[in-house]
């Protein structure tokens, strides 16, 4: 059995590869990381790469036990108004 770089377990994945391993499409990935809402990312030259272990951590800051658990991280929506919110409470457009 080869242990060469083909058949090594990729440690960084780009936003098409990232994307089902939390289950969202490329696109509202990338929506995540323009809002600052989704999981840690790496930029390597032009690329966006996505640490496979921030993937597993993302994931688990949403992990509940019940529809009534306090303790639990919300993880906002992939929406503008997500992201801003805190800063632009209370300010008009």
């Amino acid at each position: 059995m080869s242990s060469g770089p083909a058949d090594a377990h990729k440690k960084y994945l780009r936003t098409k590869e990232a994307a089902p391993v939390v289950g969202l499409c490329a696109r509202t990935l990338e929506k995540h990381r323009t809002y600052g809402t989704g999981p840690k990312y790496r930029k390597v030259g032009g690329r966006v790469l996505y640490d496979i272990d921030d993937l597993h951590a993302w994931i688990e800051l949403g992990a509940r036990t019940s529809t009534s658990d306090t303790d639990a991280t919300y993880l906002p929506p992939a929406k503008p108004h997500a992201a801003r919110a805190p800063a632009y409470a209370g300010k008009p457009r």
